[in-house]
């Protein structure tokens, strides 16, 4: 006898392998269907996917072409950044070299200022001791000029004593030739002096207009000296300033140099910036467009992978198919087999239910078979008045006396 299995069918020992096998058949084509269906959305996705990697790859070849562009125009602007810094320690070598230069000459100046120095020192002294020796002269003049006075009187004195005195004229006018001679001599002594005295005054005058000359030189030279030193100083300054200005034209990277320019170092950086983001852009384009022909590769494949499970999916439901029988007017029977051929077969796994009313299915484990429902006997054990014991068989329709509290007699029914 078959035996009603459910959703599965129906068999016994010898036919359910067949019934099992169109449901397992069934359950493949069904599967075979999703996964057909589900390799088809892989593939479009995977399509999907293969043309947005295709336009990643494309915009990063862009990119990367942009970002070579760019590392070329920073190349550019480095070697013009570079050419300006060369040009600017240029001027700044030539400013270096002007201030060297004019400090040398404001240290001659300056040994030609001391050297001048010296000589008018040296023309002063001369001038003082000239001064010095004038007015020695000077000196010895006015006391020349004093004694040929004196011994002019004297003359005048012994001339009048030769007068007065005749006697002694002989020895008197002796004394007053001699004493004329020493007036005369006196006398040209004293002009003498007087001579060499205006010469030492006009050698003075000579060694201090000499003197002024000298000093004047000096202060000539010293303001030459000043203005050297001056000039070596701004020189200096330029030189640093052109120093400063070559420096930043070759390394300054915080902001421009001048004129909006930036310097060589700050172009350098953003040509290897951009040829950074070059090489990365091209490594993309290629990592893109790597993973662009990966998933063409699987998209194929699951193209692939989608017809052939389609084509296994319609095999097994042609094969699924001539399993089933024809199902028309067979409603509510299950699916037999005699083990060749397939068929439908009502539903009928209970015993003959003729004659047994109110009785209930059972099983011995192996044949169904109906049993009478056995009911349970309940009874109220009791005592009389009279002491004996007595029982109330508690079925339905069976009453139960009591006495109320007030001491009236009732009864308590039993329903079933």
């Amino acid at each position: 006898m078959a035996i009603w299995r459910g959703n599965g069918g129906a068999g016994d020992a010898n036919d359910d392998v067949t019934v099992n096998q169109v449901t397992t058949l069934t359950q493949q084509a069904a599967t075979s269907a999703t996964n057909a269906a589900a390799s088809a959305s892989s593939a479009a996705t995977s399509a999907t996917n293969a043309a947005s990697s295709a336009s990643s790859a494309s915009s990063s070849a862009t990119s990367a072409a942009s970002s070579a562009s760019s590392a070329s125009t920073s190349a550019s602007n480095a070697s013009t950044s570079a050419t300006s810094a060369a040009s600017s320690a240029s001027s700044a070598s030539t400013s270096a070299s002007s201030a060297s230069t004019s400090a040398t000459n404001a240290a001659s100046s300056a040994s030609s200022a001391a050297s001048s120095a010296s000589t008018a020192t040296t023309k002063a002294s001369e001038a003082s001791t000239s001064a010095t020796n004038a007015a020695s002269s000077a000196s010895s003049a006015s006391t020349s000029a004093s004694t040929a006075t004196t011994q002019a009187g004297i003359a005048t004195t012994k001339a009048g004593e030769a007068a007065t005195s005749a006697t002694n004229a002989a020895s008197s006018a002796s004394t007053a030739s001699t004493a004329a001679t020493n007036a005369s001599n006196s006398a040209s002594s004293a002009s003498t002096s007087a001579t060499n005295a205006s010469n030492s005054a006009s050698s003075a005058s000579t060694s201090a207009t000499n003197a002024a000359s000298s000093a004047t030189t000096a202060s000539t030279a010293a303001t030459n000296a000043s203005t050297s030193a001056s000039n070596a100083a701004t020189s200096e300054t330029n030189a640093a300033a052109s120093a400063t200005l070559a420096n930043d034209w070759a390394t300054k990277t915080s902001g421009p140099v001048a004129g909006g320019e930036y310097s060589a170092k700050y172009h350098a950086q953003n040509a290897a910036t951009s040829a950074s983001n070059a090489s990365t852009s091209a490594t993309n384009a290629a990592s893109s467009a790597s993973s662009a022909s990966t998933s063409a590769t699987n998209a194929s494949n699951s193209a692939s992978s989608a017809a052939t499970s389609a084509s296994n999916a319609a095999a097994s439901a042609t094969q699924a198919a001539t399993y089933v029988a024809n199902q028309t007017g067979n409603a509510g029977k299950y699916l037999t087999t005699d083990g060749t051929n397939v068929s439908w077969a009502t539903v009928d796994a209970l015993p003959s239910q003729t004659g047994n009313s109110g009785k209930y299915l059972t099983t011995n484990g192996t044949t169904a078979s109906w049993a009478t429902v056995t009911t349970a006997s309940f009874f109220f054990p009791f005592y009389k008045a009279s002491g004996a014991s007595d029982v109330i068989n508690l079925v339905s329709g069976t009453a139960l006396p009591f006495f109320k509290a007030s001491g009236a007699a009732s009864n308590i029914s039993l329903i079933s």
